[in-house]
C-alpha cells in the first residue's frame, strides 16, 4: 500500500483536534504584569552599576507561529517584534521598553502592538520608540554609567540549550560560506563600536540562576502543561495499532495540545517504531508500524512559553514480548529510583548511589544505567543548567533508556519533575508507565 499524501496527514490532525477531553480545553491564562515586574526587580537587584539591555526577536521564522526570545520574554512578557528592554539598577531602578514605530499599513497587516496600546506602560518606567534607543544609551553613558550588561553567551531556543546553540553555530560554520555572525553576535559588535568606552559583561549567568528556580506562576503553568502533554501522549497510545503510520500517532497528540491552548509542540515530535525507536532524535515519523514492534514517543507541548518533556514506550500490538518486557522493567525501575532520590540538597552522586542500592535490592542488572539528574525544563526544553545540587523550584526531565538496534527496539521512559520542599512532584504522571497499566490502556482501544 502506498503512503497517504500530506493532505491525509493534515486531515487526520484536523479531525483529531476536536475529539478530546473538555477539561483540557481552557484558554491560555498567561501571566500577570506583576510577575514580570518581580522578575526584573530580582535581576536588577543582582547588578549594582551600569545598565542591562536585552533584545527581542525582530523576525518571524517562515511557516510557524512567532515565539519570542526566551530571556526577553522572561522579563517582559512582550511578544512584539523588534522590541528592546533597558533596565537600570538602583538607585535609579527602572525598566524602559523600546518598540518599533510602525506604519498604518503594517498595523493593518499584523494588528496593533504595545506602542499603540495606551495601557502598555503598566509595569515599565517608560515605553519609547526603538529609534530613541541610542540617544537613551548615550545619555546613560554621559551620566557616568560605565558598564553594559547584555547576553554575551549564546541564546537558548525552544528546543535547545545555550550550549547547543553554540554547537549548531559551530557546525554551520564548517563551511566558510555559512560562517556569518548570528544576529546576537552582530548586536554585540554594533554596541561595542558605538560605545567603546563602556565595559561589557555577560548577564546570562545571572539570568540562568534566576530562571532555574521556577516562580509560583510558572509552576502553575507547568502543572497545566504536564497534564495536557500527558493526555496527548495517552491519546497517541490509544491511536496506535499495527498498520498505522507514525505520523498518525503524532497527529493524535498534536490534536490534544492544540485544542488545549498550546502554540504547538515544544520540539519536533519523535514517534519511532521498530528500528526507529533506537534513533535518539528521530523525527521523520513516516514509517508504518509493524506487528510485534514497540513505539517510542518523545513529546511535549509549548504552553504559555513553557515547555514539557515526556517519553513513553509501548507495544503496538498491546502486549510486550518477554524480551521487551524485561528491558522495559529495567528502564522503569531506574527511573523510579531516580525520582525517589530527588529532593532539595540531593547531588548526582546521591541519586546514583540510591539507584545502585535499589537495583541491588531488587536483583536487577541495570545494564549500565546509573541514574542522576536529567536536563532542565522551562522556557526551553533543554533549559538553563541545574548546577550540582537540587533546590526547591527546579524543574527537569529524567530519561533513562536502553537501545538494541540489532533487535530493532529501544526503550526510553521520561518524566518532567518539580523539586518540592520535601521531595519531588511528577508533572507528567497522567500518562501510564507501569507495564500492567500500559497494557490495560491499550487493551481498551477500538479495533
Amino acid at each position: 500500500m502506498t503512503r497517504p499524501g500530506r493532505f491525509s496527514r493534515l486531515l487526520a490532525l484536523a479531525l483529531l483536534a476536536g475529539l478530546f477531553a473538555p477539561l483540557l480545553m481552557a484558554q491560555r491564562t498567561g501571566y500577570s504584569p506583576d510577575e514580570f515586574v518581580r522578575r526584573r526587580a530580582a535581576l536588577m537587584g543582582q547588578v549594582k552599576d551600569g545598565a542591562i539591555i536585552l533584545f527581542g526577536d525582530a523576525s518571524v521564522p517562515s511557516g510557524t507561529h512567532f515565539r519570542q526570545d526566551n530571556d526577553f520574554f522572561y522579563f517582559t512578557g512582550v511578544e512584539d517584534l523588534g522590541a528592546v528592554l533597558v533596565m537600570i539598577p538602583s538607585p535609579r531602578a527602572g525598566a524602559t521598553l523600546f518598540l518599533p514605530q510602525r506604519s498604518a499599513r503594517e498595523i493593518q497587516y499584523d494588528g496593533p502592538g504595545l506602542l499603540e496600546d495606551a495601557t502598555a506602560k503598566a509595569g515599565f518606567a517608560d515605553v519609547k520608540a526603538v529609534g530613541d534607543l541610542d540617544e537613551f544609551l548615550a545619555r546613560l553613558t554621559g551620566s557616568g554609567a560605565g558598564k553594559l550588561y547584555l547576553r554575551l553567551s549564546p541564546r537558548d531556543k525552544l528546543d535547545g540549550a545555550r550550549s547547543e546553540t553554540a554547537l549548531w553555530d559551530g557546525r554551520r560554520s564548517r563551511g566558510h560560506y555559512n560562517d556569518q555572525l548570528s544576529v546576537d553576535q552582530y548586536r554585540i559588535e554594533k554596541l561595542r563600536q558605538r560605545y567603546p568606552q563602556l565595559d561589557f559583561a555577560d548577564i546570562a549567568p545571572a539570568i540562568d540562576a534566576q530562571r532555574a528556580i521556577k516562580t509560583p506562576e510558572e509552576i502553575g503553568t507547568l502543572r497545566r502543561n504536564g497534564a495536557l502533554s500527558a493526555e496527548a501522549v495517552r491519546q497517541a497510545m490509544l491511536a496506535t495499532r499495527p498498520g498505522v503510520f507514525e505520523y498518525e500517532i503524532e497527529a493524535a497528540a498534536m490534536g490534544v495540545v492544540l485544542k488545549g491552548g498550546a502554540k504547538g509542540a515544544a520540539y519536533a515530535p519523535i514517534v519511532g517504531s521498530g528500528p526507529n525507536s533506537c534513533i535518539f532524535h528521530y523525527e521523520k515519523n513516516s514509517r508504518r508500524v509493524g506487528d510485534g514492534e514497540v513505539v517510542l514517543m518523545d513529546f511535549g507541548a509549548d504552553l504559555d512559553h513553557l515547555t514539557m518533556d515526556i517519553t513513553r514506550t509501548w507495544p503496538a500490538s498491546g502486549k510486550f514480548t518477554d524480551e521487551q518486557r524485561e528491558v522495559y522493567r529495567i528502564v522503569l525501575e531506574v527511573e523510579k529510583a531516580c525520582i525517589e532520590a530527588y529532593k532539595p540538597g540531593a547531588t548526582p552522586k546521591d541519586v546514583r548511589d540510591h539507584v545502585a542500592a535499589v537495583m541491588k535490592a531488587k536483583g536487577i542488572d541495570p545494564r549500565g544505567q546509573l541514574g542522576g539528574f536529567g536536563h532542565g525544563v522551562g522556557l526551553a526544553v533543554h533549559d538553563v543548567p541545574l548546577g550540582g545540587v537540587l533546590k526547591e523550584g527546579m524543574v527537569f526531565a529524567i530519561e533513562p533508556a536502553l537501545y538494541y538496534p540489532e533487535k530493532n527496539f529501544g526503550v526510553r521512559i521520561e518524566d518532567t519533575v518539580l523539586i518540592t520542599k520535601t521531595g519531588c512532584e511528577v508533572l507528567t504522571k497522567g500518562v501510564p508507565k507501569e507495564i500492567d497499566e500500559v497494557e490495560k490502556l491499550l487493551s481498551g482501544r477500538n479495533r
